[in-house]
């Protein structure tokens, strides 16, 4: 296949899934060859919609390149302009730098950090091939940003982060937006934030999206625990207390009643719509993430991907029990219909809590992550004052979430 001809197909089919919407977006994507920043692959792979992994340390992806329908989302979110300084932390590939280069133009700079110098090295190699200039690479480790280059207009990362660290913050201009893949109670939400004049981070644009988190010492803790013997994992927020593991399992040994549910769910609901909606308004909101290919509990979870996985409540604090969304019918790539099944002496509370849940999601339109507004406020700063807002304590900073869909009930 002709790269050039696949390449405009590629472009051509953001353009019309309204992936890329600015001329500035498009033409980087027409410009930058793609192929020769993934050498080897070929064209039809190369120009294809898909993340493709790059480099993997003890058969877990550590580095990939990103999908081009989310390159182009974050792209415009970003909202680049001639002249731009840029950080970008997570070099991968650098075909997001090269596309970044062409947008901000020679009056403009982009600077790439990453912490892994064989990436680095391998990325030169890549831009070099490309013919691209106005690059500065640099093998350091991204929670710490890059200083020599500050104050920067646009600071994006293309790694997953729990937090949003004091350095990103302090090294950004006047006005200037922070990107980023953040962690929010089990979701990863790409997030615009501008730095205003009181030192308050406030959201322009918020997407789902789902990255490799950062390594070095802005590393997260994986939230997910096996449960033993019943082929899931648990996974809770990371401002959440510790679950008692052995309690969740004996809930989950004594499956009790099922009931119908409202509304019907797909896998983008678990991490996303119902999932996120869940994790911001009810204590205890939690995930069960398929980890055999058959797992003990008495309902098909939620098709994710090979695997399988769902939301659930518990609440082992009062009375030891978890309610969780299940299907009840065939799980399908598409929304299936749900029931909500009940676990332990406290089940039935909480299946009522869950379907309450469902009920004001849908009565609020199924909300999803773009609907959801964000505000960070970084430790020491005053936070402004929201209207019932939801707040996520994290070491750095403390993150207000409100949906404009809806009245959202404090916990």
């Amino acid at each position: 296949m002709d790269v050039e001809r696949a390449r405009n197909r590629m472009v051509d089919a953001l353009r019309g899934a309204g992936r890329v919407r600015s001329a500035a977006v498009e033409e980087a994507f027409r410009a930058v060859p793609r192929h020769l920043f993934l050498p080897g692959l070929p064209a039809a792979d190369a120009y294809a919609d898909e993340a493709v992994a790059v480099q993997f340390t003890e058969g877990v992806a550590t580095s990939s390149a990103s999908q081009p329908s989310m390159m182009a989302i974050m792209l415009e979110q970003l909202g680049l302009r001639p002249g731009h300084r840029v950080l970008e932390i997570g070099a991968g590939t650098g075909y997001n730098a090269a596309l970044m280069s062409r947008i901000v133009g020679p009056a403009g700079s982009v600077t790439a950090v990453d912490i892994d110098e064989e990436l680095v090295d391998r990325a030169a190699v890549h831009l070099a091939s490309a013919g691209v200039l106005g690059v500065d690479l640099v093998a350091a480790d991204g929670a710490h940003g890059h200083p020599p280059g500050a104050p920067y207009d646009r600071i994006v990362l293309t790694v997953g982060s729990d937090d949003v660290r004091p350095e990103w913050v302090a090294q950004l201009a006047p006005g200037g937006r922070l990107l980023l893949p953040l962690a929010v109670r089990g979701s990863q939400l790409s997030v615009a934030l501008d730095l205003g004049p009181d030192g308050v981070l406030r959201c322009d644009s918020v997407r789902s999206c789902a990255f490799i988190r950062l390594r070095g010492a802005a590393a997260g803790v994986d939230a997910s625990r096996l449960l033993d013997g019943l082929g899931v994992a648990l996974q809770t927020p990371d401002d959440a207390p510790e679950p008692d593991l052995e309690e969740v399992a004996r809930a989950l040994a004594d499956p009790r009643e099922r009931r119908a549910a409202p509304v019907p769910l797909g896998a983008v609901d678990v991490w996303d719509g119902f999932g996120l909606w869940l994790a911001l308004t009810e204590p205890g909101a939690c995930r069960l993430l398929a980890v055999e290919p058959e797992t003990v509990l008495p309902d098909d979870l939620l098709r994710l991907g090979s695997t399988g996985g769902t939301v659930a409540l518990a609440d082992p604090a009062d009375v030891p029990g978890l309610a969780a969304v299940v299907a009840a019918e065939p799980p399908g790539p598409g929304p299936v219909a749900v029931a909500v099944r009940e676990f332990g002496p406290g089940g039935a509370a909480l299946g009522a809590r869950m379907l309450a849940a469902l009920d004001g999601w849908a009565g609020a339109g199924r909300p999803g992550a773009a609907d959801w507004r964000l505000t960070v406020v970084p430790a020491g700063v005053d936070a402004p004052t929201l209207p019932a807002p939801q707040v996520i304590v994290k070491r750095h900073c403390r993150v207000l979430a409100e949906s404009p869909a809806s009245s959202v009930v404090e916990p």
